[in-house]
């Protein structure tokens, strides 16, 4: 495994970052013994770094990981917070149920501008401030939008960004892909640290999942990915892929097979409170049910974390 200093943070960063939204509530809602048994075997294949959030619900999977795999990990949190009460309570509940007293890398979570930034300016100077104190090492903005890329780089202070980019766009709310690399590229000649996410577009593009990974990896402004895996068969052959070895031609046909969809199930009662969670307006109503545009949808879950009767899921 290839590893990699995270801009100008002291971190060392394996080439691939376990994306950890996948297999926790809000898409494989893998058991905890279960999730961590992924994790553990990606940590014990070289993986050192791994991406969550407070809104996945999945702290307890790592912890649980980690005691398996009894690896140095470095762990990258978010938290929606927009003010220091709040960003206190996500760095406490981090810092417990991941059982560290220092998060690695925290920071806000699908930022869209200089506007929305400043709007959540209080939470971001807790987080200045906890790294100050070493509570945590680097602070980020994760984000599906240019704007917010271009507005980190007029930011001292930021140490790391989390964006969007796959050779197709797909999630990129305010422009092109071409467009986000320029900006990334601006941030990266600025020193901030940079792993990409949804490099397969939410699972959108896993049939072309060699032209996927390639285009981005091959972007040297770049210094890990983030790729969601649900199963050990999934890490194995992620990995396999970036140490540029051959993976299993069954293995590879099943994963490249593999596609995923946002299933509404029939007791949606259409009360609308999903829709502010989707960052690409891939939902909507109609007749009073929630539909969904698959060519806007990412397959992130955010959605269905909004549903009270727990009726949107992945499948």
């Amino acid at each position: 495994m290839e590893y990699r200093k995270l801009g100008k943070t002291e971190l060392e960063v394996s080439r691939l970052c376990f994306g950890g939204l996948t297999v926790g509530p809000l898409q494989a809602n893998l058991s905890v013994e279960e999730g961590a048994e992924v994790i553990a075997e990606a940590f014990n294949l070289g993986i050192n770094f791994i991406d969550t959030a407070e809104l996945y619900n999945t702290y307890p999977y790592i912890a649980e990981a980690i005691k398996r795999s009894k690896k140095d990990v470095i762990i990258a949190s978010k938290t929606y917070a927009y003010d220091r009460k709040g960003a206190v309570i996500s760095i406490e509940k981090a810092r417990k149920e991941l059982d560290r007293d220092v998060i690695d890398i925290f920071m806000l979570h699908e930022q869209e501008s200089a506007l929305t930034l400043k709007g959540h300016r209080e939470a971001l100077e807790y987080l200045f401030e906890c790294k100050a104190k070493g509570i945590i090492k680097a602070v980020g903005v994760s984000m599906h939008h240019i704007a917010a890329v271009e507005a980190t780089c007029d930011m001292d202070e930021i140490d790391v960004i989390h964006p969007i980019v796959n050779f197709k766009g797909i999630g990129i709310v305010d422009g092109t892909i071409e467009g986000m690399l320029n900006a990334i590229k601006k941030a990266y000649d600025k020193g901030i640290g940079i792993y990409a996410m949804k490099p397969l577009g939410g699972g959108n593009l896993i049939a072309q999942m060699e032209k996927s990974l390639d285009y981005v990896l091959s972007i040297p402004y770049i210094h890990s990915i983030a790729i969601g895996m649900q199963s050990v068969e999934e890490v194995v052959a992620n990995i396999s892929y970036i140490e540029k070895k051959k993976i299993d031609s069954d293995i590879l046909k099943r994963l490249r097979n593999k596609r995923r969809t946002l299933h509404i199930e029939e007791w949606c009662e259409g009360c609308g409170e999903c829709l502010s969670a989707c960052a690409h307006q891939a939902i909507y109503l109609k007749n009073n049910k929630l539909r969904v545009n698959k060519d806007k949808c990412v397959l992130c879950g955010y959605c269905g974390s909004r549903c009270k009767n727990f009726a949107i899921k992945i499948v």
